[in-house]
């Protein structure tokens, strides 16, 4: 029977559990997490079939570690210490930089794919676990050539029974372009959300008010802050670099308000509008 134990049960951990049971009705999904009410709804929820700790990663064929990034790069090395030799350690961080660095002397790195998966809703916790999550899904492999080839395929072919697709990056090119695509967005979405809940106090029907638009721009301000705040910190250069860009752009939209420069406001939005075609094609949930 083949083994697979995921360390973190959330939303990303808990849909990974939650396919591979479907998918490999034989496969047995051990689960292990520091939060024991996450570890027995697990169970309870039957997304994962039992529970088990570090002393017996050594039965383990597959590893998926999906934890905040701050715990990741501190039991990474612990992890691979514990496993065999021929088990593949995947992780699911939103930085890499940091965590392939942590284990680029361990002895088993061999054993260690880097990946990101993107994909996730706003939503964390077992019960936010979805099956399917990860159908159409992007994700991204970095350091590939560090890993063992047959580790690899142990790997590939999993993603492939998600129908992921991957694409491969080396992780500061990642990094980087996470933090535009994913990290920015985040920010302004939490962002936004302070800016109404402050204005909320004098103006008591403000949510009255808010559409769909307020709802689906304001929706990542639910993600978790502990999850988030360690990706920041963790790409802090590059996250900083995007929100400069950002502001600068914001700065120049109010200058043209100010200006009653409203042919430019036009072409401005009208300029922007070419993103419809740049993402056709993304699935929904495709920003985590």
């Amino acid at each position: 029977m083949e083994n697979i134990v995921i360390i973190g049960i959330g939303l990303i951990g808990g849909s990974f559990a939650k396919d591979i049971r479907r998918l490999r009705p034989k496969t047995q999904v051990l689960g292990i997490d520091a939060n024991l009410e996450h570890l027995n709804e697990a169970e309870q929820l039957g997304i994962i079939d039992g529970t088990t700790t570090y002393q017996d990663l050594s039965k383990a064929d597959m590893v998926i570690v999906s934890i905040p990034v701050d715990a990741l790069v501190q039991e990474l090395p612990k992890i691979l210490d514990a496993v065999d030799d021929d088990c593949v350690v995947i992780d699911a961080g939103s930085t890499k930089a940091l965590a392939c660095k942590v284990v680029e002397n361990h002895s088993k790195r061999r054993n260690f794919l880097a990946c990101h998966p993107i994909a996730g809703t706003e939503f964390s916790g077992p019960s936010a676990a979805l099956e399917g999550l990860y159908d159409g899904k992007t994700n991204i492999i970095c350091e590939v050539e560090k890993t063992a080839f047959k580790l690899q395929e142990r790997a590939l072919e999993l993603f492939q029974q998600l129908g992921m697709r991957i694409r491969y990056m080396n992780p500061e090119a990642h990094d980087k372009h996470i933090a535009y695509v994913s990290h920015l967005s985040h920010i302004s979405s939490f962002m936004l959300g302070k800016t109404v809940i402050e204005k909320e106090k004098n103006e008591r029907d403000i949510f009255d008010m808010a559409g769909s638009g307020f709802e689906s721009t304001v929706r990542l301000a639910k993600s978790s802050p502990a999850m988030w705040t360690p990706i920041f910190e963790q790409n802090k250069e590059n996250v900083v670099e995007t929100l400069e860009e950002y502001i600068l752009n914001l700065t120049e939209f109010k200058q043209l308000l100010l200006n009653d420069e409203f042919e430019k406001v036009y072409q401005e939005m009208d300029n922007t509008n070419r993103i419809k075609e740049i993402l056709k094609g993304i699935p929904v949930g495709n920003e985590k």
